[in-house]
Order: structure tokens, then sequence, then C-alpha cells
């Protein structure tokens, strides 16, 4: 076994000065965790451009790896749970933030933290969902578990180009919704239709001063961006409801009114993906295997190197990323 290997380590110096940069790492230096497991893919998402860029204190203690999700292999463990050759995931649970994350070659991981990937899914698979499709399936099965039914009228997903948008649109087609998915890029459309979209409506006819209650138009709502997109939303709700609010990238603050909540029996759902229960992830990806064909995930993920995390960590930030992108993190 290769005793050094590269990573994405975010440093800070005695002067507060932040970097994250491409570093060399040995086994030594990992943490004392229970399982040793050989990554091979991980993902950018949100959270971790806000980590890698030091846009958002996401970095609670330094140094740290960073990268929110990994896939890879077993090689030791101390745990019973887990034994050499166990093809394994992790998503969220502190990674990156109080925990050493998934942008390694190499990664002792906390036992607890760790699910099966299902057998459906190869490690490069698993990735192109990563946290985004696992956070998007919470949040349906928030919508589910509310009683939507597809005939109860349209579903709205906002942010719908990036990466928990995306698959929230595939996700809601598989089960049938009529989804209308909203996107800044006016350029995205035919990508938003091809994975399942019945219509896209413009960022702009959603982020923006709303009225407390406005026309009755959708069913149920997974929402990615919050603030003023979020409040025209549940001002739009129908009778009873719902919006799975899971993602910030328009702003974390809610300027609107309790009006939909009172007069229309409306439902705000928050959706954690971060410290989600084990059975809740569980029960995530055996959804996830059922709804998701792996050759339809072909056009919605690219696989780049590690060496390019930061400039992509900083590019998602910027809006520029369409879909998924995965991270070969021995390449």
């Amino acid at each position: 076994m290769s005793t050094s290997f590269q990573a994405v380590v975010a440093t800070k110096d005695a002067d507060g000065k932040f970097a994250a940069a491409l570093t060399t790492l040995s086994l030594a230096d990992l943490p004392a965790e229970d399982v040793l497991v050989d990554v091979e893919y991980s993902t950018v998402n949100y959270k971790d451009g806000l980590a890698v860029t030091n846009s958002a204190p996401v970095v609670a203690k330094f140094p740290m790896v960073c990268g929110i999700d990994l896939a890879g292999t077993v090689v030791e463990s101390k745990s019973p749970k887990w034994k050499p050759g166990d093809r394994v995931l992790a998503n969220g649970y502190g990674l990156s933030e109080r925990h050493w994350g998934a942008y390694s070659a190499k990664q002792r991981v906390n036992a607890d933290f760790l699910v099966r990937i299902p057998d459906k899914f190869s490690s490069e698979t698993a990735m192109a969902i990563g946290t985004a499709g696992y956070t998007s399936m919470l949040a349906v099965n928030a919508i589910r578990d509310h009683g939507v039914k597809p005939a109860d009228g349209p579903v709205l997903v906002t942010g719908g180009a990036g990466g928990v948008g995306g698959v929230a649109i595939m996700l809601l087609k598989k089960l049938g919704y009529e989804v209308v998915a909203s996107t800044g890029r006016p350029e995205t459309a035919e990508y938003l239709k091809s994975l399942g979209a019945a219509s896209t409506i413009a960022r702009a006819d959603l982020a923006r001063a709303s009225k407390p209650l406005e026309k009755e138009t959708w069913a149920a709502c997974v929402d990615s961006v919050g603030s003023t997109t979020l409040v025209t939303a549940l001002a739009q709700m129908k009778y009873n409801g719902i919006v799975a609010a899971c993602g910030l990238a328009g702003g974390f603050d809610l300027p609107g009114s309790v009006m939909p909540f009172l007069l229309r029996n409306v439902r705000l759902q928050g959706v954690d993906s971060v410290m989600a229960p084990m059975a809740l992830r569980e029960r995530a990806w055996a959804d996830l295997a059922e709804l998701i064909d792996p050759a339809a995930l072909k056009g919605v993920y690219t696989i780049e190197p590690l060496a390019r995390v930061p400039a992509l960590c900083a590019a998602i930030l910027r809006g520029e990323i369409r879909g998924r992108v995965v991270i070969d993190v021995n390449n």
C-alpha cells in the first residue's frame, strides 16, 4: 500500500491567512478513526465551494482535508460494521468541517458515518449522485410523506441547473410528477427538459419581492435557493402544499409573511443532509437505487482531477457549473 498520496488541505497560518492547496500526505497524517478507506471518487458541492474558497466559515479547525462526499473501498477496519472490500460512501456528518474529508486518496472515517453503496451503483455513480442527489431524495421523500400526489398539480424545482435541482427533476419525473424548473440561465432550458422538466421559468420570476399571497400554482416545491425565491414559492403554494427547503444559494434570509402558513396550511419543511439520521440516509440511498438509472446520469456529470478542485469550487460559487462534477481523487 502506498504510504503517500495527494489531498486538498485547507490551512490557516498564525496571521489568519487562509489557503487551500494540493498537499502530499502520508497514512501517519490521517486521523485516528476506525475505518481506512481507499477513496476513489468525491464531488464538488456548493458547500465545498464555500469551504475551499473560505467564502464562509465552514472549516472549523485546521489543517483540514476538504470534501464532504466520498466513495471507495474499505482497506482496514477496527469496527465490526465494516470489513476490507466493503464498498462504502459518506455524505456530510461534518466532513470538511470538524472531520477530515474526501479530497484525499485515502481517509480514515468514523465507522458510523459510512453507508454501503447500493449494488446498482459504482463508486463513480454514487458520487455523480453525491450529497446533491442524496439531498434531493430527502426532499422528494418529504414531499411524498406529506401526501402530495402527481394529480395534485405541478412541482416547482428552483435552481434547476444545479446539482440538487437536476437530480430532483429526474426523481420527480420518474415518480410521475409534472416538474417546472426555474433557472437563471436560459441556455439550460433544453438540458432541464432532457432531465424531465415539463417546462421552465426564469429565475427572475421568483427572485423578487412578492405579495404575501399570490396565485395558487404549485402542489410542492424543492428549493435550494432560499431568500426571495423561497418566499415567492411559498406565496404561490396551493392549499396544503409543501416546500422542502434544502439550500441557500440565493441567500439565507427569509423576507416574507406568515400568510401562506395561516391561510393556505402550507408547510415549510427543512431538509438537513449533514446530520440526517442513518435510517433516513439508508432509505434515501435505497430509493435512489430504485429510481435512478446510472445510464441516465451520464449526461448530468463530468469527471475532473483532484488538482482542479480549487478552481471548480470557485466556479460553483459563481454559478458556472451545470449539473454535477465528480472528482477522481487518484488523478
